[in-house]
């Protein structure tokens, strides 16, 4: 992580480390750009289950750098889920097109492997866990 990387816990349903602060980003314009970012990320599903990527707990890390570049790690349910090799990019237009964003690197992790228990009450409900 770089010094220049943006931090904003304020994101209601992100992990504690998944969004990161200070930032010579103004903060109204920081914040316009999170909660952007976090809606774009609730349009990418994982065909599989009823929910969003942000509400299942796949997305681990964003980073918004002073460039407006924006830094994702992400992961999946299990390491052969069968849209591997295109949920990054999916995540990827989704976040591109976010007004002020300037480019988008979606990196997947498989460390900490994903569990249920990252899943909001919204995803739990979503598939009959609630």
């Amino acid at each position: 992580m770089s010094d220049d990387t943006v931090h904003n816990d304020e994101t209601a349903n992100a992990p504690a480390d998944s969004i990161e602060a200070s930032s010579v980003i103004p903060p109204d314009e920081l914040a316009r750009l999170t909660d952007d970012i976090v809606s774009a990320l609730k349009t990418v599903y994982d065909p599989e289950i009823p929910s969003d990527i942000y509400e299942l707990g796949l997305i681990y890390k964003i980073d918004i750098e002073d460039d407006r570049s924006v830094k994702i790690d992400m992961t999946l349910t299990a390491p052969g889920c069968p849209v591997a090799g295109e949920m990054p990019g999916w995540v990827e237009n989704a976040v591109g097109a976010v007004e002020g964003v300037s480019g988008v690197d979606v990196s997947m992790v498989f460390d900490p492997p994903w569990t249920p228990d990252r899943m909001s009450e919204e995803a739990q409900v979503a598939v009959g866990w609630y």
